[in-house]
């Protein structure tokens, strides 16, 4: 055998062929896969494609032999009979969908390719396009219009302005041969002609509302085309021209006529419209477009926003006329209101001052009279006298100074205070009248009534008195009854009042009834209002101004109470009722007695010097009385000059009246320290005025004074202030 020395090439094993196969088919098929979807996205995004069903079937082809490939991974190995018969279905339908598309590219790519086709395509296209492009130019073009429009109808807020530019703005902007707009009377049964585009005084005449032609253009919000020889279109002369322009009518919302009325225009509609008639060029081919009417009546419905807005203004400012007015009437009130209110607070300030001067002589020479020696009938008018001018000095305080009563700022005098006592005082008052018009007066006081109360002893009084005073000054005959009890929760009250008694309060209800005249029902309100008196009471011929109730109705509201009366009618009595709340004071009899020395000589007052400042020669000479009387030794001065000039460290206390005229009478104080630069060696200064209000207190703390004493001063009054400066070098009284 011969041997054969040639080389045999190296080929590969039969499994890496396999292998490469395998791997090949693998990515065949993942490409024959994606190509499909890329064909799928293009479909989707080319809008301009006309053979979209040609690429269906054209992915569907490549599908086919994707799937063809990946099946052939499972023919390498060996396989069953249904690997195999799958494999044969795959290639038939791949040959199948792969003859009918080459048939297909065969006519399909001629056309693809012809130029004719593709310019056809493009221009049905830019057609398309230039459409779309002629519609948006038109409603660019209608926008523009229409804000110029509105600016221009909008730009004032004359509803005659508004109309007229509304026709001057469409003649222009439309190229209009006339424009005119009819409005409703007032009857509403006609339209007027009221503005024309041409004519400046346009002939006013009318044409019935129920026309059909009216009834048509008011019966939608769309501009209607109406005959050029319709009795609202008959506006220009016909002579010389055989073809009218198209007419156009629209309605136009009249919003709130009631609010602004133009000539004869109805007051008062809810759905009334102006009829707005525009006219083409006569002679002309000229036709409405859509555009045009739509720029119409957005027209339209802008002037009848326009007119409302104009309605408004003209309501507003018609408004703001009338409250102008009325606050200029206002403001004049209120200057002659604060007018007469400074008118009044002078005339008061000045009768404060100048009947306190006499009333301080009254109750100072009355308290030294009763200080000598009398007779106890003479005793027991002096104490008459002392205790009705100490009475009249507080009904002063109140009538004199009234406003403070009316603006609130009266401020209770609260103190511990004998409340039965008090009742026995006021019958003490009350009798020597009583006795004369022989009315016999009980004074009824419960058991558990406290004896020593917390609250204004003055104004409790000054109540009371008045109410009983009169029950005395309105009855001719029969008997008074005065009680006094603690109420309770379930005593009889007015409905709007409840009494909420706690640990350290009560309330204090006190009855007076008389079987006198008695008084209607219906005239019981006004009783508590000031300087009035009813029918009833005013025939009577008792005099009075009116002012007591109601000075005690205050005062029993700043006492957190209530005041009512009850009467069943006339010549049947009445009894007035009041209640108020006072404090629970745990102080025994003793100490509820006031720690004044019983006689002068008790007092330790002598040698003290005191020096007195006062204008006015007798109010002078009764401080004097009153200081002498209590062992004092007294100078006196008329000026704050010759005061600075006498006063020396040997002054213990001085007296100045600051009710003088000018300020240097507070000012005197400032020189007065200045003069005694030791607190110890300074006298105690004392204003002595017969001013109530707030003001004189702050003003004389503010200038340095120890205190301030309110005239007019009695004798106790004076030996308790003397006791108190000394003893604390401070006083001021409520004020």
């Amino acid at each position: 055998m011969e041997v054969c020395n040639c080389i045999e090439p190296q080929w590969p094993a039969d499994e890496l062929l396999m292998k490469y196969q395998y791997i090949s088919d693998f990515f065949i098929a993942v490409a024959y896969f994606s190509i499909p979807l890329e064909l799928i996205y293009f479909v989707k995004k080319s809008a301009v494609f006309p053979y979209r069903w040609v690429l269906v079937q054209f992915g569907a082809f490549i599908v086919l032999c994707g799937a063809t490939h990946l099946i052939n991974l499972w023919t390498f190995t060996t396989h069953s009979r249904t690997v195999a018969l799958v494999m044969t279905t795959a290639k038939v339908l791949t040959a199948v969908v792969s003859c009918a598309t080459a048939l297909m590219l065969v006519h399909i790519i001629p056309d693809l390719l012809s130029v004719k086709t593709r310019e056809l395509f493009l221009k049905n296209k830019a057609a398309e396009l230039d459409r779309e492009m002629g519609l948006i130019r038109t409603q660019e073009e209608t926008g523009r219009h229409v804000r110029m429009l509105t600016h221009e109808i909008r730009s004032t807020l004359d509803r005659h302005t508004i109309l007229k530019t509304t026709l001057v703005e469409l003649g222009r902007t439309l190229a209009l041969e006339e424009c005119a707009l009819w409005m409703p009377t007032r009857t509403g049964l006609e339209l007027q002609l009221s503005y024309t585009l041409r004519q400046q005084h346009p002939v006013e005449y009318t044409v019935p509302i129920q026309l059909p032609v009216i009834n048509q253009v008011f019966g939608t919000s769309r501009a209607v085309k109406i005959s050029p020889n319709s009795p609202v279109a008959r506006l220009r002369p016909v002579s010389g021209k055989y073809l009218l322009g198209e007419v156009v009518a629209v309605r136009v919302p009249l919003l709130h006529l009631s609010n602004f009325q133009i000539n004869d225009w109805p007051e008062l509609s809810t759905k009334r419209y102006a009829l707005m008639v525009l006219m083409l060029p006569s002679d002309s081919a000229r036709q409405w477009h859509v555009h045009e009417l739509e720029l119409v009546e957005v027209v339209a419905d802008q002037v009848a926003v326009a007119l409302s807005h104009a309605a408004i203004l003209e309501e507003s400012m018609r408004a703001r006329d009338l409250l102008m007015e009325q606050n200029v009437a206002l403001d004049i009130a209120r200057r002659e209101a604060e007018t007469a209110i400074r008118a009044r607070n002078d005339f008061l300030a000045v009768m404060n001052h100048e009947m306190r001067t006499p009333m301080h002589a009254i109750i100072a020479l009355s308290s030294l009279l009763q200080e000598t020696e009398l007779t106890p009938e003479q005793r027991l008018m002096v104490e008459t006298v002392l205790k009705s001018s100490s009475l009249l000095a507080t009904l002063m305080n109140d009538v004199l100074d009234l406003s403070r009563l009316e603006d609130g700022s009266l401020q209770l005098e609260l103190g511990t205070f004998n409340l039965h006592t008090l009742f026995r005082e006021v019958l003490n008052l009350i009798k020597p009248i009583a006795v004369v018009k022989k009315l016999p007066i009980t004074l009824n006081l419960a058991p558990d009534l406290p004896e020593f109360v917390v609250g204004d002893e003055k104004r409790l009084m000054q109540i009371i008195l008045n109410i009983v005073g009169n029950a005395v000054k309105f009855s001719k005959q029969g008997s008074i009854t005065v009680t006094a009890l603690v109420t309770k929760s379930d005593n009889r009250a007015p409905p709007d009042f409840f009494v909420v008694p706690t640990g350290s309060h009560f309330y204090l209800r006190v009855k007076v009834k008389d079987l006198g005249a008695g008084i209607n029902p219906q005239d019981i309100p006004k009783l508590f209002t000031k300087f009035a008196q009813t029918q009833s009471l005013a025939t009577r011929s008792s005099g009075g101004s009116g002012l007591g109730l109601a000075i005690s109705k205050r005062f029993v509201n700043l006492m957190e109470g209530n005041i009512w009366i009850e009467s069943d009618g006339v010549g049947k009595g009445c009894t007035a009722i009041f209640d108020v709340k006072l404090g629970i004071s745990n102080e025994s009899k003793q100490s509820g007695i006031p720690k004044v020395p019983a006689n002068p000589q008790h007092a330790n007052f002598a040698g003290l010097k005191v020096l007195v400042m006062d204008e006015n020669g007798v109010s002078r000479m009764v401080t004097k009385g009153l200081l002498v009387h209590l062992g004092c030794e007294v100078t006196t001065v008329s000026s704050s000059e010759e005061c600075l000039r006498v006063v020396s460290h040997e002054h213990k206390v001085v007296f100045m009246d600051v009710c003088m005229p000018g300020v240097e009478n507070y000012q005197i104080a400032i020189r007065i320290h200045e003069k005694f630069t030791k607190r110890h060696q300074r006298p105690l200064l004392v204003a002595l005025t017969g001013n109530t209000d707030k003001s004189t207190k702050e003003k004389c703390m503010s200038f340095g004074l120890d205190g301030v004493l309110l005239k007019p001063v009695s004798l106790d009054n004076m030996r308790n202030v003397l006791s108190d400066l000394l003893e604390h070098r401070v006083l001021y009284e409520a004020m």
